[in-house]
Formats: structure tokens, C-alpha cells, sequence
């Protein structure tokens, strides 16, 4: 990845990183990272002019697109708070948090309710993202193996990251990284995620025959991309 460039002082948008890819042939594709980053990714041999040229004929889309993040996550209603009746996200619902007086800082799910001691030394945030990693843990190993069985992909191995919008990854050596905060969307999203990034272990690219092959094994897979799309905004602590 090349290091961030800006080819204007008027807007913090203006700001872009450049992706070289060896597996890219001809396309160059932007994106809007939900933090506000853009990111051009490109063939491997493309001059750095011809990015430009591309990225100023894209500088509208690029304010209108992160004019509706700004937007959406407006309507999240702000940073999480760790007090009773604060609600947060699991398997795509919504528990409410009852923080019980006195005991060691533990934080458990149980009869559809959160429950923590307030230790006040405890770092809230920090809680949960650790019963989020554990449960992801859990959750993902249960569903790759049940889908690295059901279309005969072998992989080497799983790992559970802190990213943000990157919600998986399969590198060249076909090891498998998910975002814990997966665990935070419906079952039929996390399984999306698990199938793409699974076969990416038979294709290493997002070619036509990719989608293709995602589309055979899960026929509404694009309802379940769209789900990311619209509230993955929602999956944050």
C-alpha cells in the first residue's frame, strides 16, 4: 500500500491511499472507508498521473458518499455507554445492560440480558470486546468448519482481528481472519462472510467466475452483502 497522498488542501476527503495489486489486470475501483479514508486500488504497473486522473473525476462521488456515512453513523446516537440500559448488539439483536452493584468486573448474556459488576477499575469497552472476541472464537470455528466441509476447501487455520470495515481476509496461504465484531450480525451474514472468505481459498480474486461461485453456494448472498452495507455502521463498541 502506498502512503496517503492529497492533491488538495480544501477537504480532508481530498485525502486518498493507493492499493497496487499484481492480480488486477486493467480496472482501477474506488472505495469510502466508513472513517472517512479513500482507498484507490489499482494494477500494479499503473501510473501514478493516471490515478490522479481517476481520482478527480471521482471527487463528487467521493463528497456524496461520505456526507451519507457522516449521516449514518449520526444516527447511531452517538459512543456506547457502560451503565444500565445501555443496549448492544449480538447475533443481530439488541440486549439491554444491567450493571450490578458491587462483586469482580465479569460480564456475561444470560436470559437475554447483560449483566456486568462494576468494578469501577473495569474498562467497560474493553469487556466487551473481549466477550465479543471470545463468542467469535466460538462462532467461527463452529461455521468454516461446517462450510469447509460442505464445499471441500481445506484452510490453514483461523484468526480474529479488531478491523473495523474489513470483516475477512484469506491470505495466499489460505489462513482465514474475521473481525470480532462480526459476531455483533445475524447468523446469515456471518455465514456470507465465512463463504466468501472461504472461496477465496478456490478463486484469490473477485473475477466473475468468484461471484459466480458464491452466488452457487448461496443463492441471496447479495441480500446478505446489502445487510453489511446499510448497518455495518452498527457494528462498533
Amino acid at each position: 500500500m502506498e502512503g496517503q497522498t492529497s492533491l488538495f488542501n480544501d477537504a480532508d476527503f481530498l485525502n486518498y491511499q493507493i492499493v497496487r495489486s499484481k492480480n488486477r489486470k486493467r480496472t482501477m475501483t474506488l472505495k469510502v472507508e466508513r472513517n472517512g479514508t479513500v482507498v484507490i486500488l489499482v494494477p500494479e504497473r499503473t501510473p501514478k498521473e493516471e490515478i490522479q486522473r481517476f481520482f478527480r473525476s471521482k471527487v463528487s462521488w467521493i463528497a456524496k458518499k461520505i456526507k451519507e456515512y457522516q449521516e449514518t453513523i449520526g444516527k447511531a446516537g452517538g459512543p456506547k455507554r457502560y451503565v444500565t440500559g445501555e443496549r448492544f448488539l449480538y447475533l443481530g439483536e439488541e440486549y439491554p445492560l444491567e450493571v450490578i452493584e458491587g462483586g469482580t468486573a465479569k460480564l456475561t448474556l444470560s436470559r437475554g440480558i447483560f449483566q456486568m459488576c462494576s468494578d469501577h477499575n473495569a474498562d467497560g469497552r474493553e469487556m466487551f470486546r473481549n466477550w465479543y472476541r471470545t463468542r467469535a472464537r466460538e462462532i467461527f470455528a463452529e461455521r468454516v468448519s461446517f462450510y469447509g466441509r460442505r464445499l471441500n476447501l481445506t484452510y490453514n487455520g483461523i484468526r480474529i482481528t479488531s478491523a473495523r470495515t474489513r470483516y475477512g481476509s484469506c491470505s495466499s496461504d489460505d489462513r482465514l481472519s474475521f473481525s470480532y465484531r462480526l459476531v455483533m450480525a445475524p447468523y446469515d451474514v456471518i455465514d456470507y462472510i465465512v463463504v466468501h472468505e472461504l472461496a477465496h481459498i478456490k478463486v484469490k480474486n473477485h473475477s466473475k467466475k468468484f461471484w459466480e461461485y458464491i452466488e452457487k453456494v448461496m443463492p441471496d448472498y447479495r441480500r446478505r452483502k446489502q445487510w453489511l452495507t446499510a448497518r455495518g455502521y452498527l457494528l462498533d463498541i
